[in-house]
């Protein structure tokens, strides 16, 4: 069984986000790693490389240190790797990216494709299903099980109040929530592997794509501004008897917070 997963390097779950004098995020000494929920997917598919055989390509585009999440992945037991970087690529949206992606994956045979059901840096949870759109295939986001036999899969997925059971025919697109499995470390032997397996390396133009294609310019999607919450206020203690006290918290829950 052939495996891709497309994965997508964010910043630390763990680091300060700052805005420069333009309002862009700051990326000086922040560290990026593997999006969480792309880790679920590409364990899952070296799970199914273990049980059927097969290869598992991990694809990414981004910037110039994308090749070091792809390096993790290889460590972690994936077999090949893709990187899209090209200057012209910043400032896709989702729409771009899954353009490109189906792009990178036109020579590349696969049965199932994989990610995470959201970035955590952006939310969107588009990528993985306009991806399915462009190659014309079906997709199920959120899975928590996945179960495959011959050309058929059945998953369970994470819908609002309960679990949703699905099968889908192959191939397809996955996207992996939390709790699907638990991803591996790569190991010390895993790491100088990595070292030696195939990493390819594509620009726009390496996919038949033009500039204008891609970037800003091929965007759908245009942010306008970014801006940080609101620093979380001091708690506020009510005093008084009970009565008088939850009378003045409606009060201020109606009038001050509008929250009923």
């Amino acid at each position: 069984m052939n495996v891709v997963v497309c994965l997508k390097q964010t910043f630390d779950t763990e680091a300060k986000i700052v805005l420069d004098a333009q309002g862009k995020v700051d990326a000086n000494g922040v560290n990026l790693i593997i999006n969480p929920y792309d880790e679920y997917a590409i364990e899952e598919g070296i799970r199914l490389k273990e049980k059927f055989g097969g290869e598992v390509t991990v694809v990414s585009m981004g910037g110039a240190k994308v090749a070091e999440a792809l390096r993790t992945a290889l460590a972690m037991g994936a077999d090949k790797a893709i990187a899209i970087q090209d200057p012209a690529s910043y400032g896709s949206d989702e729409y771009v990216t899954a353009q490109v992606l189906a792009k990178a994956l036109k020579e590349v045979p696969f049965d199932v494709i994989l990610s995470g059901r959201i970035a955590i840096d952006d939310g969107s949870s588009q990528v993985a299903v306009r991806l399915a759109e462009q190659l014309g295939i079906p997709s199920v986001t959120s899975i928590m099980t996945l179960s495959v036999e011959g050309n058929k899969a059945v998953v369970t997925r994470d819908i609002d109040g309960g679990m949703e059971t699905v099968e889908i025919t192959l191939p397809a697109v996955l996207t992996a929530q939390k709790g699907l499995n638990e991803p591996r470390y790569p190991s010390v032997a895993g790491i100088m592997k990595a070292k030696k397996k195939e990493f390819k390396t594509f620009t726009l133009k390496d996919l038949g794509m033009d500039h204008g294609d891609a970037g800003f310019a091929g965007a759908k999607m245009k942010l306008d501004s970014i801006s940080l919450p609101a620093p979380r206020q001091a708690g506020r203690v009510i005093q008084g008897e009970p009565v008088q006290a939850v009378s003045e918290l409606v009060r201020v829950l109606m009038d001050e917070a509008k929250v009923i």
